[in-house]
């Protein structure tokens, strides 16, 4: 990422008031407001299941960002699992293919930002997981298998079903007690 891309986020960062988030995909700045409380909700159902299952040396940390400078892309998912090596940094960044996955519950004001944005962003920038939780339409999908700069594989399942989380974490995710919009 060249400094220009920095700077540009920074000053964005800076403009705007408490309680937004601010990522970089390429030369666009993508800006969110706070979530609300099911989906933060729903965040700590995700995160109460994975960290059953994280590896040693990991943690969860969600609102860190994961920086790509070779993609011009920081990403910052609701969830992440870094090694607890790289989170001694006092720089607001971490290199994007430390992540073990991304979870995110998506936004109903910008679902965009999670099927399409981040869906061709996470896998540039080496983040071989991506779990996509949509309350809005009841369903979770998992992408993994990073080929060519894209997902290759896609496992789709309703709320109430499983989803099969590969290794590192190796378990059956249970949908059934998310909570959708509305």
């Amino acid at each position: 990422m060249n400094r220009q891309h920095f700077e540009l986020l920074e000053q964005a960062r800076r403009a705007l008031p408490e309680g937004f988030k601010t990522e970089l995909s390429g030369d666009l700045i993508v800006v969110q407001a706070s979530p609300s409380a099911i989906h933060q909700l729903n965040l700590s159902k995700i995160r109460r299941q994975f960290d059953v299952h994280v590896p040693a040396g990991y943690i969860d940390t969600g609102n860190t960002d994961l920086e790509s400078p070779q993609t011009a892309k920081v990403r910052n998912p609701d969830l992440t699992y870094l090694p607890e090596e790289a989170m001694t940094t006092t720089d607001s960044s971490v290199a994007a293919e430390l992540a073990l996955i991304a979870v995110e519950v998506v936004s109903p004001s910008n679902p965009e930002n999670d099927w399409v944005g981040k869906l061709r962003d996470y896998p540039l920038m080496g983040v071989p997981l991506y779990l996509v939780v949509d309350a809005r339409q009841k369903v979770v999908t998992l992408f993994s298998e990073v080929e060519n700069g894209r997902y290759r594989l896609r496992e789709d399942a309703d709320f109430g079903e499983g989803v099969h989380i590969p290794e590192p974490f190796a378990f059956v995710f249970d949908t059934g007690v998310l909570r959708p919009y509305g």
